[in-house]
């Protein structure tokens, strides 16, 4: 699914990733976890390919992604990747459909088929009933869901999430990281997650540690990566 080797990158002379080789398989929920300063956002943003790496390959599906053109990138971005953030990111002048319906609209679908995915996807949240409401008439959790569901709607390969319940208090946080496995459970998807969550790391397939732009090597991660 995400195959990513010897990936390198430098802020002028400050080296943030200093060689990451990392396989994550279709259908892995996987935490990446670390201290402030280890390069968890920047590797979470090359794989998204919101930033190239100086060195080193990623693919996904298959897809050597250094190799497409800005065009082909953003389409490919837009097709095959979600992304989930702290903060929902939510368009206020729109409803909650309509926020989860922009990106199908940038892939080209229909207003009809946009709005029928994204229906589905509101069902499957639980929030049929809030279709209409904007941003601020929504609570968090119901907000970062909203989020969630923008990032299924093209069908991605991938969802990549960067402290997604940060925001949450204790019940939402345990909702959102529930939503993460019944998601994978009945749809296949991937998931790619940065946390300084302990309990959410703890509970996903597996828990990648980084410090100073390296991956650290625990017994943890030797027996999932055996059991893989």
């Amino acid at each position: 699914m995400i195959s990513i080797q010897g990936i390198k990158k430098n802020f002028g002379s400050l080296e943030v990733l200093k060689g990451i080789d990392l396989h994550i398989d279709k259908g892995e929920v996987v935490s990446i976890v670390g201290p402030s300063g280890a390069g968890k956002t920047t590797l979470l943003q090359i794989i998204g390919t919101l930033d190239k790496p100086d060195a080193g390959t990623v693919c996904i599906d298959g897809i050597d992604v250094s190799h497409l053109s800005k065009k082909k990138l953003s389409d490919f971005r837009n097709q095959h990747i979600g992304f989930v953030f702290q903060f929902h990111q939510l368009l206020p002048e729109f409803t909650a459909i309509e926020n989860i319906m922009i990106p199908a609209y940038i892939a080209g679908l229909s207003q009809r088929e946009a709005r029928q995915r994204a229906q589905d996807l509101l069902d499957f949240m639980g929030l049929t009933e809030r279709a209409s409401h904007k941003p601020n008439e929504l609570s968090g959790g119901e907000k970062q869901r909203i989020a969630v569901a923008r990032a299924l709607i093209n069908h991605p390969a991938v969802i990549l999430a960067d402290e997604p319940s940060g925001s949450l208090d204790s019940k939402n946080k345990e909702e959102l990281h529930q939503l993460f496995f019944d998601l994978r459970d009945k749809f296949g998807q991937t998931f790619v997650i940065v946390t300084h969550d302990e309990q959410l790391a703890s509970i996903t397939d597996r828990t990648i540690h980084m410090r100073d732009g390296l991956l650290e090597t625990t017994p943890i991660d030797t027996i999932n990566t055996i059991e893989l």
